[in-house]
């Protein structure tokens, strides 16, 4: 892209309640948006990508119908089609939250071209994405459901689409905001590591746990090492996990000015 581009998730567990099904966080939601488009006014020269979770409202139906290991039944496939549909709520209440606090955001769901085989994501339409980038758009993104060539049927996570897209979009940095402060040093309890390398990780040093949620993509520790193995990749990327549940947190990291969280880096 001609500008940096940065890559923001909103997580579920930060949008919605993810202990009850269907229960989004509007005042949250709205928060955000603003903060997103107060960000974009005062570094204009910055692009923006936002993905987000589907919290309690794809998790809890794809945990319904076990999607995320195939659909092959008349009943799984209209279990997918029943995922999806929970997916897109919420969906379209962040479009919409983005779009009334004035964000350019333009819906580009990954289910609309998402082909994995055996869970792993290999195709999705970037043309897009990338021509919404070039013309000043938001797109917005989403964990979703997906076709898969062994399984039938799977779901991707946004940091899946969020992977995929990188090696083409070439993002500089990735910032995912949730509803933890960061990644700690201990469950569920402890102090936030400022700085995380694969071999603290490896060592564990920190104790990255899944998701105590329903979360059928692996939470924490699968966001954490997904993020590891783009960063393999993508040497000079900036990846930052923090909390968007304090106020102006999501704002101050978007202009680079973010006050606490982790870290990701190679060494």
């Amino acid at each position: 892209m001609s500008s940096p581009l940065v890559f923001l998730k909103l997580g579920g567990s930060l949008i919605t309640d993810k202990q009850l099904p269907d229960t989004p966080r509007p005042e949250v939601l709205a928060r955000l948006a603003g903060e997103i488009a107060r960000g974009l006014h005062a570094q204009p020269q910055f692009s923006l990508l936002v993905g987000h979770g589907s919290g309690s409202f794809g998790h809890s139906a794809a945990l319904r119908h076990n999607t995320r290991a195939g659909a092959h039944t008349p009943e799984q496939w209209r279990g997918f089609a029943e995922v999806a549909a929970a997916a897109g709520k919420l969906n379209r209440q962040v479009e919409d939250a983005l779009r009334n606090a004035g964000v350019p955001v333009i819906n580009l769901r990954p289910s609309a071209s998402a082909v994995c085989t055996d869970g792993a994501l290999h195709t999705l339409a970037t043309a897009p994405i990338a021509a919404a980038l070039r013309n000043g758009l938001v797109p917005l993104v989403c964990g979703d459901v997906a076709i898969d060539t062994r399984r039938g049927a799977t779901i991707v996570s946004t940091e899946d689409v969020f992977a995929f897209l990188a090696v083409e979009l070439k993002p500089a940095r990735i910032l995912l905001a949730g509803s933890d402060p960061g990644v700690l040093d201990s469950f569920p309890s402890g102090a936030v590591i400022p700085r995380l390398t694969p071999a603290m990780l490896a060592s564990h040093a920190a104790q990255v746990k899944a998701s105590q949620n329903p979360d059928v993509t692996g939470g924490m520790a699968s966001k954490v090492q997904q993020m590891f193995a783009l960063l393999n990749t993508q040497q000079t990327l900036a990846i930052q996990i923090f909390s968007g549940a304090e106020a102006g947190f999501v704002h101050d990291h978007l202009i680079g000015m973010g006050p606490t969280g982790t870290t990701l880096v190679n060494a």
